[in-house]
């Protein structure tokens, strides 16, 4: 895999999807534990003159050492009446499962193996006989499918868990705390997301994660630093600048699209008539760049500030 195709497995692996915190992965991870150092927090508050809306970029599958979480995440917690993910928690659970796996399934009379050359055939037999998936069962299934099962298999495989990723924690928090939530879009639109690459796209997709599997962590395990010490530059560079280079179509579906629908429902938050805030989850890199949702609310003429008590100097 050459350097500049890796954006596209890092874009739809890591950064956007969270419906992957919902479905029926095994666990792999124990309780959150304590540690020393926080994670720097990914945290913008938008104000107008009577309320704001905090924003808070998620990486969705974390380790047990990543918690608990900063000072300042913990106060927009407190702080907000309400919260927003990208899907409600109501959606996130087997019927979603039921879902991906129905769009999953192919219709087309056809077979994994007619949508794939030898040499990733080859590449996907041997790893799928060293993890112990039957080649019989993924043959029925697209490659977007394949490719996301593998993903996900690794990044449980160093110790990154969905049921502990910073959406599942806050869900769990807001049900405690008798705090409502709702959703930006709906599962399917996810799914839709994933099921609407062509077919080059999906075979390049499995290619790609098949090349990264054999690599090893190093990649996940530097995105995942990058998170925790709250690097908005690098996470950008490394996962949404690249892909908007070489893939414009695919990224602006992932990411501007989306984040264009989501902006009003957010400003929402700010221009209806309550004195109540929000606090908004999503993925990291939803909220960073040029076609972010922090600059998309900050050109609409919000006050934005990044919230980040530990940082040495200040933030945009």
């Amino acid at each position: 895999m050459n350097q500049k195709s890796r954006g596209m497995v890092r874009r739809l692996r890591t950064a956007g999807l969270a419906l992957l915190a919902g479905l029926a992965w095994p666990a792999f991870a124990d309780a959150p534990k304590a540690q020393a150092d926080a994670p720097v927090p990914l945290l913008w508050k938008v104000s107008d003159s009577d309320n704001a809306v905090y924003l808070l970029g998620s990486f969705h599958m974390l380790k047990p050492a990543d918690y608990p979480l900063a000072r300042d995440v913990d106060g927009a917690f407190t702080d907000a009446e309400s919260l927003m993910f990208e899907l409600s928690p109501e959606e996130m659970g087997p019927a979603l499962s039921t879902q991906m796996l129905q769009a999953a399934l192919r219709s087309d009379g056809k077979s994994l193996r007619d949508d794939l050359d030898e040499a990733t055939w080859t590449k996907l037999e041997a790893y799928a006989g060293r993890n112990g998936m039957p080649m019989a069962n993924l043959a029925a299934l697209k490659p977007w499918f394949v490719g996301l099962t593998i993903s996900v298999t690794e990044m449980m495989r160093q110790g990154l868990d969905p049921k502990i990723g910073l959406d599942a924690h806050f869900m769990e928090q807001a049900k405690t705390a008798g705090k409502p939530t709702s959703g930006l879009e709906r599962g399917m639109d996810q799914i839709s997301l994933l099921d609407g690459m062509d077919a080059v796209e999906q075979r390049q997709f499995l290619t790609e994660v098949l090349e990264q599997a054999e690599k090893g962590p190093g990649q996940t395990e530097k995105l995942h630093a990058a998170w925790r010490r709250g690097d908005a530059a690098m996470l950008w560079e490394e996962m949404a600048a690249e892909m908007k280079r070489e893939y414009p179509r695919l990224y602006q579906r992932i990411n501007v699209d989306r984040n264009d629908d989501w902006v009003p429902k957010i400003e929402k938050r700010l221009t209806e008539s309550s004195s109540d805030d929000t606090l908004v989850i999503v993925g990291a890199l939803h909220l960073l760049g040029s076609d972010g949702v922090v600059e998309k609310l900050r050109a609409r003429g919000y006050q934005v500030e990044r919230i980040c008590s530990v940082c040495k100097a200040p933030l945009k």
